[in-house]
Parts: C-alpha cells; sequence; structure tokens
C-alpha cells in the first residue's frame, strides 16, 4: 500500500449527506471528494462515510475503513470476504450504537476493476493473488489511507478501533496522524472459492488470519467472529 514519506493532503470536500436506513439500522452517509483521481486509474475520488451516533470528539470510537469490490458486494462473487466484513462490521456498529464505515472506492486493493478482472484471469490459471498482480506488473496493495485519515479528522473522531486483519493498514492509518487504540479483527466464514486468497492474504500479505483449517472449521460450524 502507498504511504508517502511527507504527509500532505490534497482538499477535501463534502459533496452531498443524508440519514440513509439500512438492513441493520439508520446511518448518515457522507459522500467526500479527496484530491483527483486519473480517469485511466479506473478509480474514483469519492469516499463515503456512513456514521451510526455521534461521533465527533469520542474515542475508542468502532471503525471499519473499507475498499471497495464490486465483485462481491453487487455481484455476490465468491472469491473473497469483502461482502461479509463490510455487513458484519454494519451490524457490530448498529449493535453498539455508534461507528463509521470509511467505503473507499479502491476497486482491486488499489489496482481498478479491469486489473482486478484481469488479475482474476491469471488466478483462474493457478496463481495466486499476489503472483497474479505481479505478473501484471502491478503492485501487491497499492491502496492509499490518506482519504480515511482525512475523513475520520472531518469526523472529529479522537481515536478508534479498527476493525481489521491487515497489520499494515493500522500502521498505515497512524501514519497519517490517526490514532489507532486498537485493532479488532474481522473474521468472516470462508468457502471453497475464497480458501485460496485468504490463504495466500494470510501466509504473503502478513493478514491476521486463523489457518485455513482452523478457518474451515469455523464455516463448517457456521460461525462468525467478525
Amino acid at each position: 500500500m502507498y504511504v508517502p514519506d511527507v504527509v500532505i493532503r490534497p482538499r477535501l470536500e463534502i459533496l452531498a449527506k443524508a440519514p440513509v436506513p439500512t438492513q441493520t439500522g439508520l446511518f448518515d452517509m457522507i459522500v467526500f471528494r479527496y484530491g483527483e483521481q486519473a480517469a485511466e486509474s479506473g478509480l474514483s475520488p469519492d469516499h463515503v462515510a456512513l456514521v451510526m451516533g455521534d461521533v465527533r470528539g469520542r474515542s475508542s470510537v468502532l471503525v471499519r475503513v473499507h475498499s471497495e469490490c464490486l465483485t462481491s458486494e453487487v455481484f455476490g462473487s465468491l472469491k473473497c470476504d469483502c461482502r461479509g466484513q463490510l455487513e458484519a462490521a454494519q451490524a457490530e456498529i448498529a449493535r453498539r450504537g455508534q461507528g463509521v464505515v470509511l467505503y473507499l472506492r479502491q476497486e482491486g486493493r488499489g489496482i481498478g476493476l479491469s486489473n482486478k478482472i484481469r488479475a482474476y484471469d491469471l488466478q483462474s490459471r493457478g496463481h495466486d493473488t499476489v503472483d497474479a498482480n505481479r505478473l501484471l506488473g502491478l503492485p501487491d496493495d497499492a491502496r492509499d489511507y490518506a482519504p480515511a485519515a482525512a475523513m475520520l479528522e472531518h469526523l472529529g473522531v479522537a481515536s478508534i478501533q479498527l476493525m481489521t486483519n491487515n497489520p499494515l493498514k493500522v500502521q498505515a492509518l497512524r501514519q497519517f496522524g490517526t490514532r489507532v487504540e486498537t485493532r479488532e479483527p474481522s473474521i468472516v466464514g470462508t468457502n471453497p472459492f475464497s480458501q485460496g486468497y485468504l490463504e495466500a492474504k494470510r501466509q504473503r500479505m502478513g493478514h491476521a488470519l486463523p489457518a485455513l483449517d482452523a478457518a474451515l472449521h469455523a464455516s463448517a460450524e457456521g460461525i462468525d467472529a467478525e
């Protein structure tokens, strides 16, 4: 993922805001624009915050920083756990009555939708998610968490409990000035199509995920520890 040596934040704009009822409860949806994205990147500079409760000035706010995944969240792809993590984060925030989901428009770990599908094609030929990106000449993880830090700053959140299995996400947010107090695990069930992807994230990308046999057991038992 991209973390610059010197943090320079482009202008953060609020484009729209409205209350949005969801299956898990009522959230305030805020659409932010952060900087600009080159058209050829296939990525959008517009990001979304789903906010429940009064978070301004609050410490230990539960936060999920979630990157867009059109394939699973819209089309129901079983190749990853993204949709499950997003839904579980919203449910847990609703259960607590307070929290924030930051939805970053960084499809495919920041490589864009077209490149993501090209990588999927390589994965169908036996390459894992890391090697597929590298064969395309792309980074393992091109996401930028500066927009998330700027959005949290705008929302006035003093400190957060970050729902993630990725320790590098904690490190990146801290480098951008976000006070991350704790990392909360975000473990959802696996399936036969996502097993290889999750195992590659665990073994090759340092994600704090259970070993594959443990994940399979949890899935078989219907356990969802998000």
